[in-house]
């Protein structure tokens, strides 16, 4: 591994997913910082499903943050992320960190993809979004006045997407200290996915419900809903698995990163509320 020598304002970054929920804060919170944001997304000829399109997407940068548009565990990540590191280790990006996700047994076949790949890389493993419950189908199971989810009465500290963002940014600036590193970042407390739906409720004065189900069941709804059949099995494998209690706990990824404490969920809560986004 080799320290970059290079400050902050001479290094661009590239940005996968630069138009979806962490790739947008990433590249937010890099150029807030003084790199070069390069964005790479379908929109600018980037396509994790053209390998065509991947070199020109990352000649000449310095570092790149991988998010695949699948699951991190999906069938098929692994080797594209594994061939999208390679390709850019090959063009002297070797600065990479990626998005994985804490818990995830499914997962851990591209976190070593990414390591094979010769890179100097960082993994962050992130627990379940915060704006997962503003940002995506679940917002619309809310606005009707009900979330149906498979998680039972399991707890899990929800993490902020922009701590995501900004703990990317410092593994990216700095040089050696996260190169071969794993983080996981999580909240800074365990609230389970009812307390989370009565936070919001509380907030936004709606009489807000969490049901659980089953994996299973909730797994067999998902084809009803458009989900191709292939994806709806492997969801109902992951939270079968990922759901079981294994994340019901607190790390310091964001306090060992950025020095601070993690934004608490109270405050992701208020915010959105005050938007209007969980109105019917």
């Amino acid at each position: 591994m080799t320290e970059n020598t290079k400050s902050t304002k001479d290094m661009t970054l590239v940005v996968t997913g630069a138009t979806g929920r962490t790739g947008s804060r990433v590249a937010r919170a890099a150029g807030a910082t003084g790199l070069t944001v390069r964005a790479a997304s379908r929109a600018t000829g980037f396509d994790w499903a053209d390998r065509s399109t991947w070199a020109d997407a990352l000649r000449g940068a310095d570092a790149a943050y991988l998010v695949h548009p699948a699951d991190v565990g999906a069938p098929g990540t692994a080797e594209a992320v594994g061939e999208l590191a390679g390709t850019a280790v090959g063009l002297g990006v070797r600065r990479l960190v990626l998005l994985s996700a804490r818990g995830e047994d499914q997962a851990l076949p591209t976190e070593e993809a990414l390591r094979a790949s010769g890179a100097d890389w960082t993994v962050v493993r992130a627990a379940w979004f915060a704006q997962n419950f503003s940002e995506g189908p679940l917002v619309e199971e809310l606005r009707r006045g009900e979330l149906v989810f498979p998680a039972g009465e399991v707890a899990e500290p929800f993490v902020d997407v922009r701590d995501i963002a900004e703990v990317v940014v410092a593994a990216v600036t700095g040089g050696e200290r996260y190169a071969g590193r794993t983080l996981s970042v999580t909240g800074p407390r365990l609230l389970t996915w009812g307390e989370a739906v009565a936070e919001i409720a509380a907030a936004t004065g709606r009489p807000l419900t969490y049901r659980a189900v089953s994996a299973r069941d909730y797994g067999e709804a998902l084809p009803g809903l458009g989900v191709p059949a292939e994806e709806a099995a492997f969801l109902t494998e992951l939270f079968g698995t990922l759901l079981d209690g294994r994340n019901a706990s607190v790390e310091d990824g964001v306090r060992q990163a950025l020095g601070r404490e993690a934004r608490d969920f109270s405050d992701f809560v208020r915010e959105e509320a005050a938007a209007g986004i969980w109105k019917a």
